[in-house]
């Protein structure tokens, strides 16, 4: 069986892109989510064994959604994903649970290795 990803993007277009890469590599993307809190609400629906998540997000943001999903489920698998390569986002994306950091614009193997990765 493939291994489930959740793509959470506020903006459709990198959505559809991330999705692209996933999908070409052999993963399967059982859902969308374009808010953190959607992104909570799928989680518990699907099951992922992976999220990849953007931070900035209206309603509620990437690094309060995974401190919820990880609330949720302690063994949630999160990889956060955004432009904002600061560093200050990316410890407290790891400090709330994520695994790895993607920067946008990435590079498609860039999404597949941290991927690989948190998979295992």
């Amino acid at each position: 069986m493939a291994n489930t990803i959740l793509v959470v993007d506020d903006a459709a277009f990198m959505r559809m892109m991330i999705k692209d890469v996933l999908t070409k590599n052999g993963y399967d993307v059982v859902g969308e989510a374009e808010n953190g809190q959607k992104a909570i609400e799928k989680y518990k629906e699907l099951k992922p064994e992976l999220v990849i998540m953007d931070i900035k997000m209206p309603e509620v943001d990437g690094i309060q959604a995974v401190k919820e999903i990880k609330a949720f489920d302690s063994n949630a698998k999160v990889v956060m994903c955004s432009a904002m390569g600061q560093q200050a986002m990316v410890i407290e994306s790891i400090q709330a649970g994520a695994r790895d950091f993607i920067v946008k614009p990435f590079q498609a193997d860039r999404v597949i290795e941290a991927v690989k990765k948190v998979l295992g």
